[in-house]
C-alpha cells in the first residue's frame, strides 16, 4: 500500500499509538489503513458416501483437485459465502449441515470456513472456475492431485468422522514447515 484511499496522501508503515504491531498510517489524514486474514469459505458437498470435488480451471493450482470454496464479498455471511461458491464452481445445490472446519493459514493471512453440506440433486457441473466436477469415494481420491493442504486436512477428518458417524468442529492451524504444510489442532477447543 502506497497511497490513502480516504485523501490520497502517502501512507508510512509505523505503529500507531495503542498498537503493538506496525500499520499503514496515511502521512496527511493519519487513518490507520488495517489490513486483516481473507475469509474463504466453502462446502463439503456429501451424496450418500461420496464427496464432490472440483477440478481447477484457473490459477492458482490449475488442474488441481479442490473442494468448492472462495473467497467471501463483502456484504455477505459465511454460509451465504459458501452456498455461492458451491453453486458458482459446480453449479450445485446443497443444504448446510453445519460448520466442519476452521483452518488458520498465517503465512498467507488466510482462515478457511468449510461446512458440512448434503447435495440436495445430482444436476451439478463445472462452473466457470471448474473443468470438470465429480462425486468421489474415499478411496478414489486423487489424493496426490489436490490443490490445498486445507482441502487434504480437511477430507482426511472428514472420511475419519464418517467412519464414526460423530463430526465435530475442527479448528486448527497450517502451519509452513520445513516438509511442507502441517495441521496442528487448536489447544484451546476442547
Amino acid at each position: 500500500m502506497k497511497y490513502c484511499d480516504q485523501c490520497g496522501g502517502t501512507l508510512s508503515l509505523k505503529i500507531p499509538d495503542n498498537d503493538d504491531r506496525p500499520r499503514h498510517v496515511c502521512d496527511v489524514c493519519e487513518l490507520i489503513h488495517y489490513r486483516n486474514p481473507k475469509i474463504i469459505a466453502g462446502c463439503i458437498p456429501v451424496w450418500e458416501n461420496q464427496v464432490l470435488l472440483c477440478k481447477r480451471a484457473i490459477e492458482p493450482r490449475h488442474g488441481f483437485w479442490t473442494l468448492p470454496a472462495g473467497f467471501m464479498e463483502l456484504g455477505e455471511t459465511t454460509t451465504e459465502a459458501a452456498l455461492r461458491e458451491t453453486l458458482e464452481e459446480a453449479n450445485a445445490r446443497v443444504e448446510l449441515q453445519g460448520l466442519y472446519a476452521l483452518m488458520n493459514l498465517p503465512h498467507v493471512s488466510q482462515v478457511y470456513m468449510m461446512f458440512r453440506s448434503r447435495l440436495l440433486d445430482l444436476n451439478f457441473s463445472p462452473g466457470v472456475e471448474s473443468l470438470q466436477v465429480k462425486l468421489y469415494k474415499e478411496e478414489d481420491i486423487p489424493w496426490d492431485d489436490l490443490a490445498f493442504s486445507t482441502i487434504r486436512h480437511t477430507l482426511r477428518f472428514f472420511f475419519e468422522d464418517q467412519q464414526r458417524e460423530d463430526y465435530r468442529l475442527r479448528v486448527g492451524d497450517i502451519v509452513k514447515g520445513r516438509d511442507g504444510f502441517g495441521y496442528i489442532s487448536s489447544p484451546q477447543i476442547k
